[in-house]
């Protein structure tokens, strides 16, 4: 790469606990992913975007606006940006907050030519998800642009810190309906029946409570049992389905020591594994033609 391109990397994420909550005030623990979004800038006549193929009409206009937003508040020199993913796309994993938060700090620094804070990175991304979502919590880009497993509340972030690897396997569903939908009905069932969601949400804020303390501690065991327990929540929610439900008890099989959906669920998405070594999980899935992959969230690195 020459001196005048510039390139930046936007992880996805999970969320361990919290799904939802975060909407309506309530916390989430949630991590980045080894996959995500690159961005590479080049000199150009004028800043673009090249798009990539293979997206649908909506999602290609969804994408310029956003970009479009985002080089207005950049104003960097004229840059034809391109970006590639090895992340899945529409799962749940935080697809738009990596891009977004790749393409933020890649037009940040080719303005200034030093490295972007992450402030005005994650300003700038925030920018790009309100044009993908409207009114985005906020978890997917701080989580991206942080790069570090926090916990998410309220728009804040602090970081969790592990004495021990967080490793997950994210195996892949299939096709699930829009977050916006998933996001809709919750909201009319809890609208409806308000003090019993209620009730549901201050149960998964307490278990991201427990979450955290155990992330901490290094025990990876109650941290497992957690978020099984906060899948049965989801499920209670109406988020879950029989592909995700399947999904969650065969990597339990495989030896997880807890399993949840992560992100919006509804009847397709990712779910996730939380295994001290994923990769014997990961083969045998494989080779039954699942899509997965594994990531490290936190802790000394070993993978």
């Amino acid at each position: 790469m020459s001196e005048e391109q510039r390139s930046a990397f936007g992880p996805g994420k999970v969320i361990l606990l919290g799904e939802h909550g975060v909407v309506y005030g309530y916390q989430a623990l949630a991590a980045p992913l080894s996959r995500g979004v690159h961005a590479v800038a080049v000199p150009a006549r004028a800043t673009r975007l090249e798009v990539p193929r293979g997206l649908s009409r909506p999602q290609k206009a969804a994408l310029v606006r956003a970009f479009d937003a985002a080089a207005r508040g950049a104003k960097s020199p004229p840059v034809s940006v391109r970006i590639t993913s090895d992340l899945p796309p529409s799962m749940g994993l935080g697809s738009s907050g990596a891009l977004s938060v790749a393409v933020a700090r890649v037009l940040l620094e080719a303005r200034s030519g030093a490295p972007a804070t992450v402030d005005a990175v994650a300003t700038l991304a925030l920018t790009m998800e309100r044009e993908f979502h409207g009114t985005p919590s906020g978890v997917d880009h701080t989580t991206s642009v942080r790069n570090v497993m926090i916990r998410y509340a309220q728009g804040r972030a602090t970081e969790v810190k592990a004495p021990r690897p967080v490793k997950v396997l994210v195996a892949l569903v299939g096709a699930r309906s829009s977050t916006r939908a998933t996001v809709g009905a919750l909201r009319e069932r809890q609208a409806k029946w308000r003090p019993r969601y209620r009730r549901i949400f201050e149960q998964i804020g307490r278990l991201v409570d427990d979450g955290v303390n155990l992330v901490k501690r290094g025990d990876l065991e109650g941290l497992g049992d957690v978020m099984t327990m906060n899948q049965g929540l989801l499920a209670a929610l109406g988020l879950s389905s029989e592909p995700i439900e399947s999904m969650v008890y065969r990597l339990r099989a495989l030896g997880a020591l807890g399993a949840k959906l992560t992100g919006a669920g509804g009847d397709g998405g990712a779910v996730i594994g939380l295994f001290l070594e994923p990769e014997p999980a990961l083969m045998r899935l494989r080779r039954a033609g699942v899509e997965c992959f594994a990531s490290q969230l936190a802790g000394p690195r070993t993978l």
